[in-house]
């Protein structure tokens, strides 16, 4: 895993996740609570699928219908707009890319914010690059130069590039927020997320490497299929 002193919070994230879009309206305070600077990654979430042979939540019919509730009620908690999108799964390559090209950190969190809400909220077609390049005019984002982006060489490698750097740093799926060596998964972790941000993580008191090491022997004593 990438080692690091910066105070900074990568959030890998797909726009195909309602996670995401309920992580990200908490992630910019605490980042600004803390001092330390967020930046949005956008990945592919069907990389890690295929990196760990896993199926999406939206193939498994029990598991998407518990999602759906359980995430309405954390929107209800949180006081934010959370409606079904227009489709799901969708591909999500033309917001993706959209956002992997070079552009300042803030115009990033500024186009991230706006397509997030406009999948969730709004009932945006993701796959619609006119009806993504209305969108983006309407909120105050001049779209052109981005949808054009969007399908240059180096938009589509440097989405790649993210999806293999989140793998590379331990990451499994979306969202993902990593400060250094440490890595926090989907909406629920963000309270440890921020012991993290705090000082205040129960893993400065625990003998972790002593841990781990304990369940590598359980692991090679497993019983697997």
């Amino acid at each position: 895993m990438e080692k690091t002193d910066e105070r900074r919070i990568d959030f890998y994230f797909d726009y195909i996740s309602h996670n995401a879009y309920l992580a990200w309206h908490l992630l910019p305070d605490l980042a600004k609570k803390y001092g330390y600077e967020l930046r949005a990654i956008p990945v592919l979430f069907a990389a890690f699928l295929k990196e760990y042979g896993q199926l999406g939540p939206a193939e498994i019919a029990p598991k998407i219908d518990w999602m759906n509730r359980n995430n309405l009620r954390k929107a209800r908690l949180l006081g934010i707009p959370f409606n079904a999108p227009k489709l799901h799964p969708f591909n999500p390559l033309l917001l993706l890319r959209l956002s992997a090209q070079e552009m300042p950190e803030v115009q990033r969190a500024a186009l991230t914010s706006c397509l997030l809400r406009g999948v969730w909220v709004d009932s945006l077609d993701p796959t619609d690059s006119d009806a993504v390049r209305r969108y983006l005019d309407s909120n105050g984002i001049d779209a052109e130069p981005l949808i054009a982006g969007a399908s240059s060489t180096h938009a589509k490698e440097q989405l790649r590039k993210n999806c293999d750097a989140a793998i590379a740093r331990g990451g499994f799926g979306v969202p993902t927020m990593i400060v250094g060596n440490e890595v926090f998964w989907g909406y629920d972790d963000l309270p440890y997320l921020e012991t993290l941000l705090a000082d205040k993580d129960p893993f400065a008191q625990a003998d972790v490497t002593g841990y781990l090491k304990a369940w590598e022997v359980a692991r090679a004593a497993g019983q697997h299929r």
